[in-house]
């Protein structure tokens, strides 16, 4: 029985449309739930205020004016961080993971130091940059660089050996190994470690917007927290969630329209 396109297409539609109303229907619970809970007295509704009492005061975040810069400094504080640690991480991957020599000189080094959190290099970046930009670029491009690194560098590793010898017999040149073989093959695991840094990056902002600063989400939470403005605090929670999902879920439609297994 042959399934024509159209059929197909307006399967997949019905199916994005129920897929949607499931997260719509999801996330109405949660909130509904979240609202019952902060207005029994099972907590402290100033300690864990209802999701109404955060919506007036992520209103009150907007028309105070702070909402868009704050929002415009975080995304471009990831940005930087992010390109320059995707950049850095994939050419050092691939280097570490084709050259034995170079591995064993860089790998020891970076495995000591991938698993120390950005946030302990806080103190030391206020001295080495001071307040300005430069130090929570650095933070950032920290969490990023070790996370697309170590995918970039397992996946040139475990290229199949015999797609490197079956390109020799045809006689690829040396110069075309990575561009025709190694990193189409490692391709999978470097777009797994890019979508992993996403949200690691986001997380990192936290420490970079710890290390002296005057505008950002997490600033503006650490702000609300010290001033007991809880209901502030968690709307700052919300949006970065939630302009860390946007991200993701932009990484993930971008892949599927970039390479050909998608994401």
């Amino acid at each position: 029985m042959k399934i024509s396109i159209n059929n197909l297409l307006s399967f997949l539609d019905k199916r994005s449309v129920y897929d949607f109303l499931l997260s719509v229907l999801s996330i109405s619970i949660f909130f509904g739930i979240w609202e019952g809970v902060s207005r029994s007295s099972i907590v402290n509704p100033l300690l864990f205020p209802p999701p109404s009492l955060v919506a007036v005061a992520f209103s009150k975040w907007i028309t105070e004016g702070n909402f868009f810069l704050d929002v415009l400094m975080s995304i471009s504080r990831v940005l930087v961080g992010f390109t320059a640690g995707t950049a850095l991480g994939v050419i050092t991957g691939v280097l570490t993971g084709q050259y034995k020599f170079i591995s064993n000189m860089l790998s020891p080094i970076f495995q000591l130091l991938r698993p120390i959190p950005p946030i302990a290099f806080v103190p030391i970046v206020i001295l080495w940059f001071g307040l300005s930009e430069l130090g929570k670029w650095f933070l950032v491009f920290w969490g990023v660089f070790f996370t697309v690194w170590l995918a970039t560098h397992y996946g040139v590793q475990r290229t199949d050996k015999n797609l490197i010898r079956a390109a020799q017999s045809l006689g690829t040149p040396e110069r075309y190994m990575m561009k025709e073989v190694l990193f189409p093959s490692a391709l999978p695991y470097i777009m797994v470690g890019l979508r992993s840094s996403i949200s690691v990056s986001f997380y990192t902002l936290v420490a970079a917007e710890l290390a002296g600063t005057f505008s950002g989400i997490a600033y503006r939470i650490d702000i609300s927290q010290q001033n007991l403005q809880i209901g502030q605090s968690i709307a700052g929670l919300v949006v970065l969630g939630f302009i860390s999902a946007i991200a993701d879920r932009l990484f993930v439609f971008l892949s599927r329209k970039t390479v050909w297994w998608g994401s």
